[in-house]
């Protein structure tokens, strides 16, 4: 979309100064903790880009608030490679550079933001080279430190420390589907046929690459066989999101041009368990 189109789409150019007020007329508010997933061309021509919307957001949350971002590793070896001709696996072993938290790339299938924040002097970002969280502000480092190796998006991730923090998640124009805090949900919930993945990335130990092996959910395929319940084309996650806005969980306004909507993040995780259960059945584990 051009610059022109995207003018006409939000009346005029969206400042800082609009983005901030639009962003409190929904509920966000100072010392707030807030996961945040933004789809740009939807809010509308943003005068001066990502770091417009960095500086509202910080604007609207304070000094006593913090920003979070999902970033995970955009060159990451693919979870197959040990598919691969073994001339080319040796090739990647060899030489295929460590997840460093500070110089590889968030993620672009997650837009511009991600690697924005990432990038803010004082950002912090978590040590996980396929999960990893990057965070700025007050509780930047109680969110994203000693991010568990195995079980990224489980007990003790980022993602239940958001929960804990009683923090909330702002989607800015982006759909509902990109409620990444639902993978946490996923995690947690008991019912069976749950899918799970395990890989090998190399990462940074006392400054020399080393080969890991991680264990996790299937947060790319999904964790569950939604098929019963979700459209052929529409993802889970929008489901979920719908049936959550139905119920009344959420509060829903326009930021910019775009349609966007504010969750506190314990009443996110505890929906999609429900959903997930009551959909899938509750599995045989303790209590099931």
């Amino acid at each position: 979309m051009d610059e022109l189109a995207l003018l006409k789409r939000s009346d005029g150019p969206v400042t800082r100064t609009r983005l901030a007020r639009d962003l409190a007329a929904l509920g966000l508010g100072d010392g707030d903790t807030v996961m945040f997933h933004t789809q740009m061309s939807a809010v509308g021509y943003v005068a001066g880009g990502p770091e417009t919307v960095i500086g509202a957001l910080r604007d609207v949350v304070g000094e006593r608030g913090t920003l979070m971002v999902t970033c995970g590793w955009n060159d990451a070896p693919p979870y197959d490679f040990t598919d691969w001709p073994q001339t080319w696996q040796d090739a990647l072993r060899a030489e295929h550079p460590a997840y460093d938290p500070v110089l590889s790339e968030a993620d672009h299938n997650n837009g511009r933001l991600p690697e924005a924040l990432r990038r803010w002097p004082g950002a912090v970002r978590s040590r996980h080279p396929d999960a990893s969280f990057a965070a700025l502000g007050a509780a930047a480092t109680a969110l994203t430190a000693d991010h568990p190796w195995d079980d990224p998006h489980g007990p003790d991730s980022p993602l239940a420390r958001l929960v804990a923090m009683g923090g909330r998640v702002l989607l800015l124009g982006a759909p509902l589907d990109a409620l990444t805090l639902l993978h946490h949900a996923e995690a947690l919930a008991d019912a069976p046929g749950k899918r799970y993945v395990d890989y090998e990335q190399p990462i940074l130990v006392d400054g020399e690459r080393v080969w890991r092996r991680f264990h996790d959910i299937d947060s790319e395929d999904g964790a569950f066989d939604y098929s019963a319940f979700v459209p052929e084309g529409t993802e889970a996650f929008e489901i979920i999101g719908r049936d959550m806005c139905a119920a009344g969980i959420g509060r829903r306004g326009t930021v910019g041009a775009a349609d966007s909507h504010l969750f506190e993040a314990r009443d996110v995780v505890d929906f999609g368990v429900a959903w997930m259960e009551e959909k899938l059945g509750r599995g045989r584990g303790p209590g099931g």
